[in-house]
């Protein structure tokens, strides 16, 4: 835990240096494990969202399991800082329109008003999803679903808002993403993980198509957030899901 807490002062410190608040997808292991950390970051006033509790994937979890696993980590993160999470992001994207419907409707019911699971990437996602903002009806009310940032081209999508392919692909490739998105009046979502920022942490043994998804080149994204930070404007899910509530 110690080297994840360092990796979130790291990243509080470079978004308090560009006057940007962000959104934190935070476990519920975390948050129980260093019990500190979530009002860390809401007192630098950006928001907590939930990525569950054990970040097992939705898709292995009961519905009852789904649940209890969101509810722990709601009253969590709640009791640690004061504020119920109203986002959700699963791990490793393991929602899915087919194949786990009910989860949608388990989110709304336990009071969520937006998700940020639904990725239009191959592997992970359906490359024919939406890219833009979208509202999920559910028979316990709608959710806001915000789809992560990817390059559209004529073969597939590319990962450039997060992960390997925002540290790998060119930064003016990722920027000229974000600019056909604004120009649209969609949001650019993007995303990174602690481990981004500390690129001499330890790596998991995995096989070499995990290593690579999982790590990429291993490169700080440092570099590349402050070239991003210093040209777009950047707010929370939580502020933008509320303005795309009136817009889609």
């Amino acid at each position: 835990m110690f080297r994840v807490h360092r990796n979130i002062r790291r990243i509080l410190d470079l978004l308090s240096g560009f006057n940007i608040r962000a959104t934190f997808f935070m476990l519920g292991c975390v948050a129980e494990s260093d019990p500190e950390l979530a009002k860390i970051i809401t007192d630098g006033g950006h928001e907590i969202a939930s990525h569950g509790y054990s970040h097992r994937l939705v898709f292995e979890l009961s519905p009852a399991e789904f649940r209890s696993e969101i509810r722990r980590t709601s009253e969590l993160l709640e009791s640690q800082t004061g504020q119920r999470p109203i986002g959700f992001r699963a791990p490793r994207w393991s929602l899915n329109m087919n194949t786990t419907p009910w989860a949608f409707h388990i989110l709304a019911d336990e009071g969520y008003l937006y998700d940020s699971s639904l990725n239009p990437l191959p592997g992970v996602g359906n490359t024919k999803g939406s890219r833009a903002p979208f509202r999920l009806h559910t028979e316990c009310g709608d959710l806001m679903e915000l789809p992560p940032l990817v390059a559209h081209t004529p073969l597939t999508n590319l990962p450039v808002g997060g992960g390997w392919g925002l540290r790998l692909f060119p930064a003016s490739m990722i920027c000229n993403a974000v600019d056909k998105y604004n120009a649209l009046s969609w949001p650019a979502v993007l995303f990174i993980h602690p481990r981004e920022v500390d690129p001499e942490g330890p790596r998991l043994d995995l096989s070499p198509l995990k290593g690579f998804a999982a790590y990429g080149t291993r490169k700080d994204v440092t570099p590349r957030l402050k070239r991003l930070f210093a040209r777009f404007s950047f707010t929370t899910m939580k502020e933008l899901a509320a303005t795309c509530q009136s817009a889609y």
